[in-house]
């Protein structure tokens, strides 16, 4: 007995060690190609679905996929429909695994000449450079899978041997829960409805279980992949939490539906085996597994959009700035996309700090709101925390132009909430009519740069907020001799003139600001200007 459970443990644990070997070198070897293919062939949710289906197939894991589209919907790269498009792709491109295991695992006893894969595997993964120690690890995964079946198979034999499975109930709604509920279990325990399946079509194989229990044991993997989806979003962001609760949705009643038509999909099996010639036992259970979901995709692919408002409308976004709530820890396993989210983010501060400070300029008291700037600082905090921990690309490589840029756009939106108070005596000459020009220029450079920003704006749209805040300086440059000669003259009080020179520096300052964020953010990025020491 003993010999019996350490096989079927091993077993379990070297497939569930190989697949991870096999998603992480994938992902680690043509992770970035992989994830430019997923954004550039999801326009459409039927695209969408063909692209997670896919990515799926190859990286053999819907958790893969799903967080690497979680990431994409929080950096604003994706629209939510798209994702639950991706996410029933990935669904359906899981149900791969059991093909695998059942038509190259089980036919073929490949445990032995796996051996020599996982070697050089290994190999390639401890002396390859760079890419290469990815496809090293993918190479030993896929092996490490094939010997894993093998161990399981064995254990399996021994196991219907000691213990008839076959004998328990395997028809009525009392058989099929019960079968149904060992496999949610066992993908909770494994936190893997791959790993379940494979276990299922392993013992099915042996003759440990028959066909109608392990239908249900698969119908329950599918059930009990909805918990491990669960728990792994606690605390996690909106978008996170939206695609795990579409996830959840989808594969709950997906799973529902297979277990109430059961038996004819059951029929349908059979009479595929008769005149379709399919073969019985295993390649019969994974064809199943691929209908039923199948299935679901059917009913669920149509109504995407109704789906995702609903969805929407359970999750409701937090209060305060999206992309910025959307930050979430996911995002830091690709650099590239982190970066993308955090630029995004950064944007949409930049366009809350424009319509705060324009909507001061336009205020009769010149004031600024200062709940929104606090809100503001708060979120700008958030965003430099995340920013932080964005892994670097290379630990040999310099940092790169888009990390660069933002660290400039950072520091020059620090910069501008740092000003968003004036005392009251510049306030007060804000108002004055001697100012009205240059705060209407002011105001069309961050009406500019917030159409731009919030990408509404034509082509070149940061030209006018370059030229504008250009206009700007050389109009607080030629303001102080003049209101220093008027003042001489009698025409202001001390205290006036320096009210009114205060007044122009924040405009300039403002605008200079602005024109500097819009600059890395989204414009041509051209390097720093000198400053005096006025800025």
């Amino acid at each position: 007995m003993t010999v019996l459970v350490f096989q079927l443990l091993g077993g379990i644990g070297l497939f569930l060690f190989g697949m991870v070997l096999l998603t992480d070198g994938l992902k680690y070897f043509a992770g970035e190609a992989l994830r430019r293919a997923l954004v550039r062939f999801t326009g459409t949710p039927i695209k969408a679905f063909g692209s997670g289906a896919l990515v799926t197939l190859l990286v053999q894991s819907s958790s893969a996929t799903t967080v690497t589209v979680i990431g994409f919907v929080s950096a604003g790269l994706l629209t939510f429909p798209q994702a639950i498009g991706v996410v029933f792709g990935a669904s359906l491109g899981t149900t791969g695994t059991g093909w695998i295991v059942s038509v190259l695992g089980l036919k073929v006893n490949l445990g032995f000449y796996a051996l020599p894969v996982v070697g050089a595997g290994a190999f390639l993964k401890l002396l390859g450079r760079a890419r290469w120690k990815g496809l090293g690890a993918a190479l030993g995964g896929f092996g490490l899978i094939f010997v894993g079946i093998e161990t399981l198979q064995e254990g399996m034999t021994g196991l219907s041997n000691v213990w008839d499975l076959a004998s328990l109930p395997a028809t009525g709604f009392t058989g099929h829960f019960f079968a149904m509920s060992v496999g949610i279990l066992m993908t909770v325990i494994m936190q893997s409805s791959s790993a379940a399946v494979a276990t299922t079509l392993t013992g099915l194989h042996a003759g440990a279980v028959g066909f109608e229990q392990a239908a249900s044991l698969v119908i329950g993997a599918a059930i009990g992949t909805t918990v491990t989806g669960a728990l792994a979003v606690i605390g996690g962001s909106v978008s996170a939490k939206r695609t795990a609760c579409a996830h959840i949705v989808f594969n709950l009643a997906t799973g529902l539906i297979a277990l109430i038509l059961l038996p004819v999909f059951l029929k349908l099996i059979s009479w595929a085996q008769v005149h379709l010639s399919l073969e019985p036992g295993a390649v019969s259970l994974a064809a199943f597994h691929s209908i039923f979901i199948g299935v679901g995709v059917l009913i669920f692919l149509p109504m995407v959009h109704p789906f995702a408002r609903v969805i929407e409308r359970l999750i409701s976004d937090k209060e305060g700035f999206a992309l910025v709530n959307n930050l979430d820890d996911s995002l830091l396993l690709s650099p590239a996309v982190a970066l993308e989210a955090s630029r995004r983010a950064l944007a949409e501060l930049a366009v809350s700090l424009c319509g705060v400070v324009s909507a001061g300029v336009a205020h009769p008291s010149g004031a600024v709101d200062r709940r929104a700037g606090e809100e503001i600082g708060q979120a700008l905090g958030k965003v430099q925390e995340f920013f932080s921990r964005i892994p670097p690309l290379g630990s040999a490589q310099p940092p790169s132009e888009d990390r660069m840029a933002q660290i400039h756009a950072i520091d020059h939106l620090t910069r501008l909430h740092a000003h968003l108070s004036l005392p009251p005596g510049p306030q007060r000459m804000l108002r004055h009519p001697r100012l009205w020009p240059l705060m209407e220029r002011c105001r069309a450079v961050l009406g500019a740069a917030s159409t731009g920003l919030a990408g509404k704006g034509a082509d070149n749209w940061w030209e006018p907020v370059r030229d504008g805040a250009a206009e700007l300086s050389d109009l607080r440059r030629k303001a102080r001799p003049t209101v220093l000669a008027e003042t001489a003259r009698g025409e202001w009080s001390p205290s006036e003139a320096l009210d009114v020179l205060d007044a122009v520096r924040w405009l300039d300052r403002v605008s200079y600001h602005i024109w500097r964020v819009t600059n890395y953010l989204a414009g041509p990025r051209t390097p720093e200007v000198s400053e005096d020491t006025e800025h």
